[in-house]
């Protein structure tokens, strides 16, 4: 009996539950009947070291993980340090950040990179603004350099304004309206040669008036829309110089306030200094469809979306092609006016129609003659 209860030479006990006394009771009771049963409440010395060892791998895996965050951490320390470093020509002028890192705060919609900058109101400051007077500009020069550091809010330069022959000529280069001077003329021809003039050239000359109409109406129409699009300004509210005016949104640059209410285009990427039940359009740029609430906690505003709702004061970060909307309209440019398929198909079918009615209208006209 005392050995079953594993009483060792020393005259000392094992402790009731340790493993050597469990084990040698499983080795003793190992023919029994329904042993799972049978040892229920028994611990198992197997699962007991595995449960032993678990603590060790946790730890392991907790350096792990701790390890890889320090070496994130540092990698977006390097970045930072390096976003950080400010251009001398925007030392000189005075400004903490360059044109293109405040650009990709509001592009790339990162808080932690706000947050670098100190926020809103470090920000502004290394705008040399204010968040609630605005630019303060004592004469031409300040402006000249901020336009010059930051760019003007134009997306492309103006081109010269074309004359209306040259839409004249634009309209002339239709392929059906090709065809039908060519058929005017034959007409005219064909008609003198067997009716003389003036009676063969009635047809002839019913075409051409009819040609001579269609090239003019669209002309015009194109010369007058091309007017009405370079004398167009679109002036919003901002604060500038301690006080609200009103100026053309071709006029503003980094730093400035921008009052925005129901109905308006944001004219510039920015962030949302103050307001109530801001709800805006964003799918001009981000090709989504629903309403983006705008607020302290997502304060980024982008060049072209429309305000839905509410009405807000707003920080201009970047203007012109560096706000995302003209970097979308520059890689746009870049990419040529190549057609897309389906225009492809469109202009194959048109051309086999215009080839098969001039065919046609040949076979009529030898077959008649």
């Amino acid at each position: 009996m005392e050995d079953y209860l594993n009483i060792e030479k020393s005259g000392e006990m094992n402790p009731k539950h340790s493993s050597k006394v469990l084990q040698k009771w499983r080795d003793m009771c190992e023919r029994v009947k329904n042993p799972k049963q049978r040892f229920r409440f028994t611990a198992n010395d197997q699962k007991h070291h595995e449960a032993a060892a678990m603590p060790s791998t946790n730890q392991k895996l907790r350096v792990a993980v701790l390890v890889s965050k320090v070496a994130f951490r540092l990698l977006n320390g390097v970045e930072s340090s390096s976003h950080m470093m400010v251009p001398d020509e925007f030392k000189a002028g005075g400004f903490g950040i360059s044109a293109d890192d405040a650009g990709s705060i509001v592009e790339g919609r990162n808080p932690e990179k706000l947050t670098l900058h100190g926020g809103i109101e470090g920000l502004a400051a290394k705008l040399k603004t204010c968040t609630t007077n605005g630019i303060a500009m004592d004469d031409d020069k300040d402006l000249t350099c901020r336009q010059k550091l930051f760019g003007t809010n134009e997306l492309f330069t103006e081109r010269e304004q074309r004359s209306f022959w040259v839409f004249v000529y634009e309209a002339l280069q239709d392929m059906t309206l090709l065809v039908l001077v060519v058929c005017a003329f034959v007409s005219l021809i064909i008609g003198i040669a067997t009716e003389g003039w003036p009676t063969g050239a009635h047809d002839g000359l019913g075409l051409v008036a009819s040609i001579l109409l269609v090239v003019f109406v669209t002309a015009t129409s194109a010369y007058r829309q091309s007017l009405q699009l370079r004398g167009r300004k679109i002036f919003i509210q901002v604060t500038r110089n301690g006080y609200r005016q009103k100026l053309s949104i071709y006029e503003l640059l980094p730093g400035d306030i921008v009052h925005l209410a129901i109905g308006d285009q944001v004219p510039a990427d920015g962030l949302f200094l103050s307001g109530f039940g801001v709800l805006v359009d964003d799918s001009s740029s981000t090709r989504e469809g629903e309403l983006v609430e705008v607020n302290t906690e997502n304060p980024y505003l982008l060049s072209g979306s429309k305000v839905k709702d509410g009405s807000s004061k707003m920080l201009v970060v970047a203007v012109g092609m560096r706000t995302q909307r003209g970097k979308l309209m520059a890689a746009l440019a870049e990419g040529g006016n190549d057609e897309t398929s389906f225009q492809v198909k469109l202009m194959r079918v048109a051309a086999i129609i215009g080839k098969l009615g001039i065919l046609f209208a040949i076979v009529k006209f030898v077959v008649r003659s």
